[in-house]
């Protein structure tokens, strides 16, 4: 599950990305960058480590257009451990005693399927319940000389009364090398019915040395972005 996608999605994301901000990513202190992921639909992602986290735990920055939006921390399983968004101020935050049944990509890569139902609570005093499945489709493919495998999934989330609000679903990619996830077609829907197609697929990788490692600055889809077209329905 990539879940930068999802909050995205959930809290009215898909932003007017526009290609006028340029800059490096500059991790906390402690933390290294290991991968610098350009996205379609203008948007990159910086993935790092930092040292003080558990072994395993990993997080990443996305930035579009006018730069950070929002900041993802998951652990050696890719349970969402914490979630901020750097617009909205949100901090969501994995409560793994009050989970079901957290997600476990050991489960994903051994069996194929990982089923999960886990709660979160955030700075806001929401709390919400996610329910769900990705399961590993067969294919590969490769992106960049990145080799990665398909992933469907369906992902609904519900409040505290269990009351459905929206339902996500979709094709993702899956490292097994980096042990994350990437975004690629997906749906959402709300509540209301209101439903966005969007393509957020990996279009390049840049590591240490080279010459876009570490970039802030989206490069893939912005044009779209300024005339207000986007091929997926999303940023437009």
């Amino acid at each position: 599950m990539n879940l930068a996608a999802f909050f995205q999605a959930i809290c009215g994301g898909l932003f007017a990305a526009l290609p006028a901000y340029a800059a490096n990513f500059i991790p906390p202190k402690g933390c290294e960058v290991y991968l610098t992921a350009q996205l379609h639909n203008c948007q990159v992602a910086n993935y790092y480590t930092c040292s003080s986290d558990p072994a395993g735990d990993q997080w990443v920055s996305y930035a579009d257009g006018k730069g950070a939006y929002f900041l993802s921390h998951i652990d050696s399983e890719t349970r969402w451990i914490e979630a901020q968004s750097l617009e909205t101020g949100e901090i969501d935050r994995l409560d793994q005693g009050a989970s079901k049944d957290n997600a476990s990509f050991s489960t994903l890569l051994a069996s194929g399927r990982d089923d999960y139902d886990f709660i979160t609570r955030n700075n806001f005093a929401q709390t919400q319940r996610f329910v769900g499945a990705d399961t590993l489709t067969g294919e590969s493919v490769t992106i960049d000389g990145v080799p990665l495998e398909k992933c469907s999934f369906e992902l609904s989330e519900y409040d505290d009364q269990n009351r459905k609000l929206s339902t996500r679903s979709g094709v993702q990619y899956v490292s097994r090398k980096y042990r994350f996830f990437l975004s690629g077609p997906e749906r959402f829907e709300n509540a209301s019915g209101e439903s966005q197609s969007y393509d957020d697929s990996p279009a390049r990788f840049d590591f240490p040395g080279d010459p876009g490692f570490s970039s802030e600055t989206p490069e893939y889809d912005c044009e779209m972005m300024m005339t207000g077209f986007s091929p997926a329905g999303g940023r437009g």
